[in-house]
């Protein structure tokens, strides 16, 4: 089952979200539990430090007894009670000692041995001898709980603290390596997406594109199949059936554009046919008034000027044929200037006397090219050479190829009308046209601009209003590939 792209693209986005939110919920656990454990460190001091505090006190009334030490030792013993209570109520899930009721009872128990201290300190004196050494004793018997009892807490806390402190620096340790390794989690994981982004969405894009650009430059040529296997494999068949029918369509509009030259070639034609059959039909008269006569060699003269003369008509008509009839691109050598002379037959009724025509073209310049293709472009340029010169002018057809260069370059030049600044880019657009009297279908030069990009050449244009305008197009002399 394929994966359409935007259920690719929807898991690649939630599977990132849950890899970011859980790397940022244990994240989190590490921060709540070093924080946890910093207050539990800082309260299980405050109370290491009240012990400490109330045995100072203890200490100092067994050496001096003062019952006041006494009393302020049960003070520091409360507060550390009070503390230890907090800690069990507020932070038992935390802390790493399980056994703080134990260690409460034992807080309780140090502060009863003090108040007994007290209590006895303040009861009656007995005068009884047994009663005093039986107080004494018991007295002594207090002190010495008391001393281990103290001693115990003081070890059972500071124990304590060095193990809640040493989880503490292991817990910030390793919340480093858990923000190292959410980095690299989150690089891998954009590095993957990117990876997947450009495989899978700009690779079938760039390659769409790139054919679109070539379609905009008049090269027709498919889009390459995508191998996603999702809305792109859509894309491209859409795109290649529009291809199809925009190459289907541009074939049409070559053929229609043949077809109304061929209009505008009929009086040219009419004429080069014309002289032919005029002479023929002047031979075959003369045939039949000396038909009886024995003047043979003369008459064969006759017979073979007609022959010439059918033969004459017979290549104008073929020329015309191969010029309307729709063919496949197959660039042949074919000598350009021959290919020149054919045309300029086919034009010369079209041309009127108040037109110059000067030609100068090398005899030596060959190159493949599809001579009826480069037929049309070259009758469209003259033809439009000549519609720019109303009023008569020069129209200059020149070729030359640069000396060690692989290509040719082909001009034709007019002395009419020229062309506007802001009009000058639009000349290749598909049916513009600046013709107003209806003579123009805007697809002459539009359509002569693809067969040269089909020769891999390429045709410019210089013009200036009043003073004329040049077409230079330039053609390889051999072609390395062939369309």
């Amino acid at each position: 089952m394929t994966i359409s792209i935007r259920k690719k693209i929807a898991i690649s986005f939630i599977l990132f979200i849950m890899v970011s939110t859980l790397i940022w919920f244990l994240n989190y656990y590490k921060y709540d539990l070093i924080n946890e454990k910093l207050q539990i460190i800082e309260k299980k001091d405050q109370v290491f430090n009240l012990i400490l505090e109330a045995r100072r006190f203890e200490k100092n009334y067994f050496l001096f007894s003062n019952a006041d030490d006494l009393s302020h030792a049960i003070d520091y013993v409360k507060q550390a009670e009070i503390r230890l209570k907090e800690i069990i109520a507020v932070h038992s899930r935390y802390t790493l000692e399980r056994d703080l009721e134990k260690r409460h009872q034992m807080l309780t128990e140090y502060r009863h041995a003090l108040q007994s201290i007290i209590n006895h300190s303040t009861s009656p004196s007995s005068t009884s001898m047994p009663v005093a050494d039986q107080r004494a004793s018991s007295i002594v018997k207090q002190k010495e709980q008391i001393r281990d009892l103290g001693h115990r807490l003081t070890n059972d806390f500071e124990s304590i603290l060095v193990r809640e402190r040493r989880l503490a620096i292991r817990l910030v340790h390793e919340s480093g390596y858990y923000l190292y390794l959410a980095l690299a989690a989150i690089f891998v994981l954009t590095f993957g997406i990117a990876v997947f982004m450009y495989f899978n969405i700009n690779k079938p894009l760039e390659s769409i594109e790139i054919a679109i650009r070539k379609i905009a430059s008049g090269a027709y040529a498919g889009i390459p199949a995508s191998s996603s296997g999702d809305v792109f494999d859509s894309l491209v068949t859409s795109l290649n059936h529009m291809i199809h029918e925009l190459n289907r369509r541009n074939e049409q509009l070559v053929q229609s554009e043949k077809l109304a030259s061929l209009g505008t070639l009929t009086s040219g034609v009419a004429h080069e046919l014309n002289n032919p059959l005029n002479n023929i039909s002047t031979s075959v008269q003369i045939l039949i008034e000396e038909i009886d006569e024995e003047n043979t060699e003369f008459k064969r003269e006759l017979l073979e000027e007609t022959e010439k003369q059918v033969e004459r008509a017979r290549d104008i008509v073929k020329a015309l044929l191969e010029f309307s009839r729709k063919g496949a691109f197959n660039p042949k050598p074919t000598p350009f200037k021959k290919l020149m002379t054919r045309t300029l037959q086919m034009v010369k009724g079209d041309l009127p006397s108040s037109v110059d025509l000067q030609v100068n073209i090398s005899e030596h310049i060959q190159a493949d090219l599809d001579a009826q293709r480069i037929q049309q472009v070259l009758i469209n340029l003259v033809q439009n050479g000549v519609q720019a010169m109303p009023d008569g002018g020069t129209l200059k057809i020149s070729a030359d190829q640069p000396e060690g260069e692989d290509h040719f370059c082909f001009r034709i030049s007019d002395t009419g009308v020229g062309i506007e600044k802001d009009v000058l880019s639009k000349i290749f657009d598909p049916f513009f046209t600046t013709k107003t009297d209806g003579r123009g279908s805007g697809l002459g030069l539009s359509i002569s601009h693809g067969i040269i990009q089909q020769h891999k050449g390429h045709i410019l244009v210089e013009s200036r209003p009043g003073e004329g305008t040049t077409f230079t197009v330039c053609l390889p002399n051999r072609l390395t590939s062939k369309i």
